[in-house]
């Protein structure tokens, strides 16, 4: 009889409704249960209860029925309108949010309509309970195009009973039939439905990214991790199997081979495209310096950072840097259809907002050494300012002055995406250079100028239309050099900074030029996504964009720990902007290369030493602009500057002990605290005796505590060098 009774009992429970997500973590702590007593009870990982109890995942037979009955006997232990037991319990698994705590307001799973098109029966979907009232979850795919309904990438798991399943953005999980890679790719392209959609008129869809944990690698008879051998080489032998497998279904790599970021393509045939881009976090796909340790996540939390990252910025390509760099295209196809002609049809033609499809030859000035234009140079020929175009970041620091030093503390400021910044309405050069000589200086012709600026006198410059300021310019870094020392003479430098030297009042009269008079704002679309990309991140992080400055230095305090992940994916769009201008002058990365010889990346059209060139220096100038209005009202210098980060002497640890506010309103042109780009943010604060402690210890009065004063900490020093 009690085999029966049993049976009665499963069956009430396999039909059992369950209570919503948040409720079952209510019942579970209210009776002083932790996740891992229930996880060890029902025979599942711990991640598998902390899903169901954030609604990510449902629970399947058999242990559906055993958590029904569960949650059942806890619910009459503790009705709803009652929280806990008479002796009040508190929950004994404060575990971190991401893996135990249901999702907050701001977090909450977006509701998801049924597509038009279901999955086969080889393949169902398990979804979360819909909530109408959800808001959307950073992350969540767009729905509106049904082909790519499942969102811009899935995270390839398998669970305890063996079988695969996709992760995607916003909760969702897909089983997947596939038992071999190369049949996962077809079932990625034929089932499914990941995608994104182009991301202008002319461009190409992104294609679907799936990102393999180690149990699916396994799986699919990968390795876990690459050999060192494997590792230097970034990829997989050819001999590999499962690269043979996909051969024998005619799958093809690119010339990259099967590394951490492998394509697997078919060749296009019309206006079909099949392809498939694989994420190996094991193989270090993802870089720890801009990701973190978000590939050691759980597969749900992977998906959901890779996912917001997407939908802000675009389906990764590659490092942060790659896709920086692959963002621009996406923005700028380098061709578009045609008008239609007599016939009515349409051909492939030029962008004219792009840089076309063939790469074009840098001005001799703006080709690194070993450029195949340098092959003629002598072997050891150093080539100096006349000859080589040199914009980049600041790295200047003086010894205090005796003033300062009897302040209290030092403050660093750092610009927010200041490089961003520099790129936002920047007119570019689109084609090649045309050399040019004597020519007048023109501040909209963007290139690159061979002008002396050593005249330039920063003790007497103007700061605003017919009015001037007499400054202590030895106290000030040169604008035209990133040492910040004054120019002994004629020098190569970008549009930008010779529009500086007119801007500070001084006329300039170039010897040269090689100037682009096919050019526009290139740039513009790119700042513009990573820009709000930046601040929807920041202001899900608790950090808005209309703070007052008390406000927003209380924001700033502690915001990456109120969401580590989306902390690492604000860390990641800063890389991408930083990464994607470094590109534009990508050097040679080994295969055997030599000076003189051309390497991969010259091959490109988006090889532009002369755009990074002119991002850079208008970027290290917004920035001396900015030093320069606030010396100029207060009397105040910086002792040090690296890239975008400023140091000042002040009485006070904040930095508001020492930028020029009145009545909340900043100095006009000057510093101005917030989260948008080219604003600043409080870097950190030492005192002033820790300073002159480490330049007294590493015998280097010029060192630059602008590297340092984040943390205090100081490991490597070679002379301030």
């Amino acid at each position: 009889m009690s085999e029966l009774f049993d049976a009665v009992d499963a069956l009430l429970a396999s039909r059992a409704p369950l209570p919503p997500p948040a409720e079952r973590k209510r019942l579970r702590s209210a009776h002083g249960l932790t996740i891992d007593e229930v996880a060890s009870a029902l025979q599942v990982r711990r991640a598998t209860v902390s899903a169901w109890e954030s609604g990510r995942t449902e629970p399947r037979p058999p242990e559906r029925d055993a958590y029904a009955r569960l949650l059942d006997g806890l619910a009459k232990l503790y009705p709803a309108d009652t929280d806990t037991p008479p002796t009040e319990t508190p929950d004994p698994d404060p575990a971190p949010e991401a893996e135990t705590a249901p999702t907050p307001p701001a977090r909450e799973t977006q509701p998801r309509p049924t597509p038009a098109v279901t999955n086969p029966p080889s393949a169902p979907r398990r979804t979360p309970p819909a909530d109408t009232s959800a808001p959307r979850t950073p992350g969540t795919p767009d729905r509106a195009d049904a082909r790519f309904a499942n969102g811009p990438l899935a995270v390839v798991d398998v669970d305890e009973t063996g079988q695969a399943l996709a992760y995607c953005p916003g909760g969702l999980l897909l089983e997947i039939p596939a038992k071999s890679l190369p049949s996962l790719v077809e079932w990625t392209l034929r089932e499914g439905r990941l995608g994104q959609p182009k991301l202008s008129g002319p461009g190409k869809d992104a294609d679907p990214l799936l990102v393999l944990t180690e149990a699916a690698l396994k799986r699919y008879g990968l390795p876990v991790a690459l050999t060192e051998e494997e590792r230097l080489a970034g990829r997989i032998p050819e001999s590999h199997k499962v690269v043979k497998q996909l051969a024998r279904a005619e799958w093809k790599l690119t010339k990259r081979g099967f590394g951490p970021w492998a394509r697997i393509y078919r060749p296009a045939t019309g206006l079909e495209r099949a392809c498939v881009q694989l994420c190996i976090p094991s193989w270090h796909a993802l870089d720890t310096r801009h990701w973190g340790s978000v590939g050691q996540l759980p597969p749900a939390e992977l998906a959901r950072v890779l996912g917001v990252y997407a939908s802000r910025v675009m389906t990764p390509r590659g490092s942060t840097a790659v896709t920086g760099l692959e963002l621009m295209t996406a923005l700028h196809p380098p061709t578009r259809a045609s008008e239609p002609d007599a016939d009515g049809k349409r051909h492939s033609e030029r962008n004219p907002a792009s840089l076309g499809k063939d790469p074009v030859d840098c001005a001799p000035c703006e080709a690194p050494d070993g450029h195949p234009l340098l092959k003629d140079l002598p072997r050891f020929h150093v080539r100096g300012p006349a000859e080589k175009l040199f914009e980049e970041a600041y790295d200047w620091a003086r010894p205090m002055t005796d003033a300062e030093c009897t302040l209290r503390h030092l403050v660093g400021v750092d610009v927010n995406m200041a490089f961003a910044a520099g790129a936002n309405g920047l007119v570019v050069g689109l084609g090649a250079p045309t050399r040019v000589r004597n020519p007048a200086f023109d501040p909209k012709l963007p290139g690159s100028w061979l002008v002396d600026l050593s005249h330039v006198d920063l003790s007497h410059v103007k700061v605003a239309k017919d009015k001037w300021a007499e400054l202590d310019g030895g106290l000030l870094p040169s604008p035209f050099t990133p040492k910040g020392d004054r120019p002994e003479g004629p020098a190569w430098y970008a549009t930008p900074t010779v529009a500086y030297a007119v801007e500070l009042g001084y006329d300039v009269a170039p010897l040269e030029a090689y100037v682009r008079y096919e050019n526009g704002r290139y740039l513009d679309g790119w700042y513009n996504r990573l820009r709000d990309a930046h601040l929807a991140t920041m202001a899900d992080l608790g950090v808005g964009a209309d703070l007052s400055p008390e406000e927003f230095l209380a924001a700033m305090d502690g915001h990456r720990g109120r969401d580590p992940e989306l902390a690492v994916v604000a860390s990641a769009i800063k890389a991408t902007v930083k990464g994607g201008l470094g590109k534009l002058r990508e050097r040679p990365r080994g295969e055997g290369w030599r000076p003189g010889e051309p390497w991969r990346a010259l091959s490109r059209p988006t090889w532009r030493p002369d755009i990074r060139a002119a991002v850079i220096s208008r970027t290290r100038i917004n920035l001396h602009r900015k030093i320069v209005k606030h010396a100029a009202f207060t009397g105040q210098y910086p002792i040090a500057i690296l890239s975008d980060c400023v140091v000042y002497a002040a009485d006070g640890e904040s930095p508001l002990d020492f930028l020029p506010y009145r009545q909340g309103k900043p100095l006009p042109g000057g510093f101005k605290l917030g989260i948008n780009p080219g604003l600043v943010k409080h870097e950190g604060t030492q005192t002033v005796l820790w300073g002159e402690e480490v330049r007294e210890r590493f015998d280097a009065p010029d060192l630059n505590l602008a590297r340092y004063i984040k943390d205090g900490t100081v490991t490597d020093v070679d002379n301030g060098e």
